[in-house]
């Protein structure tokens, strides 16, 4: 399992998306992975994810905090959970919303970014997971960014706990 964990970290770590890809319903923007970052430290939106934002009537302080919100997630334990089914299912519950540009591979691409994520400092979140998503573009669904991060929650905090009992 550790062995599965570093080859993950390892392999994954110089490829990294570039660009997000926000879908809504027909409406499409394209924004640097760097602007989103920014956007989540700073609060401070670029010129195209205001637009996307506008657009969209998504707010702005709502999304911020969707991408910031940290869960507490060891990357052993992570790799874990979503190496069994009930991870996998909700890996590809989540996928339907974040996913690979050719819409292939989405459970693995998530799986990696997340454990990824929680390899620094045991913690997830979204912007990180988007930083460490393994492909240099990732697509997020975003009139469906809410519920995916409620997704996200379950199955860090829940499956980590029913782990954490055995």
């Amino acid at each position: 399992m550790i062995a599965s964990v570093s080859t993950l970290l390892f392999s994954t770590s110089t490829f990294a998306a570039q660009r997000v890809v926000f879908t809504y319903n027909i409406f499409r923007e394209s924004v640097s992975v760097d602007e989103l970052t920014s956007f989540a430290e700073t609060g401070e939106a670029s010129p195209r994810l205001n637009y996307y934002l506008n657009q969209t009537s998504q707010d702005p302080q709502t999304v911020r905090n969707i991408l910031t919100q940290e869960l507490n997630a060891s990357p052993v334990v992570l790799d874990r959970v979503l190496n069994n089914p009930i991870g996998e299912f909700l890996l590809d519950r989540i996928s339907q919303t974040i996913r690979t540009p050719s819409n292939r591979a989405n459970r693995q691409a998530l799986r990696s970014a997340i454990v990824l994520s929680a390899s620094k400092d045991n913690r997830v979140s979204l912007i990180e997971i988007l930083q460490n998503y393994p492909t240099t573009e990732v697509y997020v669904e975003g009139d469906r960014l809410a519920a995916t991060y409620n997704q996200l929650s379950i199955l860090i905090e829940g499956l980590q706990n029913v782990l954490g009992k055995r």
